[in-house]
């Protein structure tokens, strides 16, 4: 069974890590609280990321376009376009991500769960979490 890291109202479950592909692919899935606004919109030049809906719905906005992704549903972000995505709905999402090339990892998921942890229930320092996203090859939006 893969290792679980709660980010907040985000689960993630790593099915695939790069190291396991040659570098070659990254598949994790993530489950999305009922409610939840996550994460801070952001982008990435060294991969693409495609999200295939398993069960709910999220609400993506990509370079300020809204796409709804329900089960059986796809959406591919492309390098450099800027995302994010909430759950704005009544129950719980789950989604499957496919990171291609595999270089996102879970460090990435663990870092940016320790720095919401050392919040101590209080809103996370956002120049913390900015540094954390840089660190693993995401760049904040303005």
């Amino acid at each position: 069974m893969s290792e679980v890291i709660k980010v907040g109202q985000v689960v993630v479950r790593f099915l695939v890590e790069g190291e396991a592909s040659g570098g070659s692919i990254a598949i994790f899935e993530f489950d999305v609280a009922a409610g939840a606004r996550v994460p801070i919109a952001h982008s990435h030049d060294a991969y693409e990321e495609t999200i295939y809906g398993l069960s709910g719905v999220l609400t993506w906005t990509v370079n300020a376009q809204k796409h709804e992704v329900a089960q059986g549903q796809v959406l591919c972000i492309p390098r450099g376009a800027v995302h994010r995505f909430d759950n704005t709905h009544g129950s719980d999402a789950t989604m499957l991500a496919v990171v291609t090339p595999g270089i996102l990892g879970p460090g990435y998921f663990r870092d940016m769960a320790a720095t919401i942890t050392s919040a101590a229930g209080g809103p996370p320092n956002p120049a913390a979490m900015a540094e954390v996203m840089r660190r693993h090859g995401l760049t904040p939006a303005p």
